[in-house]
């Protein structure tokens, strides 16, 4: 179990040493390439609204997201996404593909990035390309080459089981059982439907918060990453999820390490298929804005189902200008979609209080979200001397809990002395 991760199975060799290889990198070079990905639409997997910006973050929201504060396990600092059970988890749909998209990018700058820094910079890049200010990036995320085996991802029997299940994680009222932070196996944080896929925001929101407490969050932090997270891209569910092709791990050998195929159509596109519910949040989801709360706080919404049969709320009486242009069809308008989760930033009182004042004060919504995003997806990179790379912010955070430069020359003497008191 220590040895998991050595030199045996680590292809670049015993002597490969990372940190020296990013700083050969052109970090410039690879942000442009990123921004030009962006909105290098493929025609196998192709961009909404010719966009890859919220595919991407997806991407990097997900390495990100299963960090939990009880183990510190999880996290993006392994690039452990690539493998199981992970990279088969239902709430990871179709970023095989993500990853796919970004593979000529990785074979261009090879082992000077790795997959785990790559993933997280083109979330970065692809909010950057959207129009918002981004508080910093560090390298420094050494890949692993096989699936983990010392994270306890929960006792159920089958993705998304409901409480009460065999090996639920939950007792009593609604505890949730340490160290984990996701309500639901195969889930990053919560159902978007409903506890249990049963909609009710107050419910909702007391999962968001326990979720998002052991993942080290505080409620602004909580309400930015909701909203910042839905101000761009959109959710997939334009069809029969029951009819998708297995995950990448119980994929056949045709598929080329592909998960989730999609038989209706071209199974791509206007057709995709991942979380179930169908629609963009905004007006415009390939734009940093106010929007999502714009939307959220100024119409009354109502639940419906989505075409995969999904709940999802959708507003009352929404004028023809705040509809979404559908993402592949610039005849069509769609009504924007909200999820529980979403809802719960309106219906919870203290996360409305938080949702007005963002509303209220834009640029104050995009400073706080882009510090909870740099938070999201640097809190398990270690201390900051680890950090690697030209736009590593100078400020020192809380979080990273910062301890004092060493700089005095450690003698015998006092190594034996501090090991002393230690084992005292």
């Amino acid at each position: 179990m220590l040895h998991q991760h050595d030199s045996k199975t680590n292809p670049l060799g015993e002597n490969f040493n990372y940190a020296e290889e990013f700083k050969k990198l052109d970090l410039t070079a690879v942000k442009n390439d990123l921004k030009a990905l962006m909105t290098d639409s493929q025609d196998w997997w192709p961009a909404d609204w010719g966009h890859y910006g919220g595919l991407m973050i997806r991407l990097a929201w997900h390495s990100a997201g299963t960090y939990r504060i009880a183990d510190g396990r999880g996290g993006s600092g392994t690039g452990n996404i690539r493998f199981a059970p992970l990279n088969s988890w239902p709430d990871n749909g179709n970023l095989d593909k993500a990853r796919r998209i970004l593979w000529p990018i990785k074979k261009k700058y090879g082992n000077q990035l790795s997959w785990a820094d790559l993933m997280i910079l083109a979330g970065n890049m692809a909010y950057e390309s959207m129009g918002l200010k981004v508080y910093g990036f560090a390298g420094g995320r050494e890949d692993i080459w096989h699936p983990e085996k010392d994270i306890y991802w929960g006792s159920e029997k089958e993705w998304l089981a409901a409480t009460g299940s065999e090996g639920t994680r939950y007792s009593g009222e609604r505890d949730l059982e340490n160290p984990l932070a996701a309500v639901m196996m195969g889930l990053i944080y919560v159902n978007p439907e409903g506890v249990d896929g049963k909609p009710d925001p107050l419910k909702t929101a007391h999962d968001v918060r326990v979720t998002f407490q052991r993942m080290a969050m505080n409620d602004e932090e909580t309400v930015a990453l909701t909203a910042g997270g839905h101000t761009v891209g959109k959710a997939h569910g334009n069809g029969d999820a029951g009819a998708l092709g297995p995950e990448p791990e119980a994929g056949p050998i045709e598929n080329q390490g592909f998960g989730w195929m999609n038989p209706k159509n071209n199974g791509n596109g206007a057709d995709a298929i991942t979380s179930g519910l169908e629609g963009a949040w905004t007006t415009h989801p390939t734009r940093w804005d106010n929007e999502y709360f714009d939307l959220l706080l100024n119409h009354d919404w109502e639940l419906k189902k989505s075409p995969a049969g999904a709940w999802q709320w959708e507003p009352i009486n929404i004028k023809e200008e705040d509809k979404t242009v559908d993402a592949h069809n610039p005849l069509k308008k769609n009504n924007p979609i909200m999820t529980d989760a979403d809802m719960a930033m309106k219906m919870d009182p203290a996360y409305r209080l938080i949702s007005e004042r963002f509303h209220k004060d834009p640029a104050y919504f995009s400073e706080v979200f882009a510090r909870a995003w740099f938070k999201l997806t640097h809190r398990d990179l270690g201390p900051k001397n680890r950090y690697l790379g030209a736009d590593v912010p100078s400020e020192d955070l809380i979080w990273q809990d910062p301890i004092p430069t060493v700089d005095y020359k450690l003698t015998e003497g006092g190594i034996e002395e501090i090991k002393k008191i230690i084992l005292s």
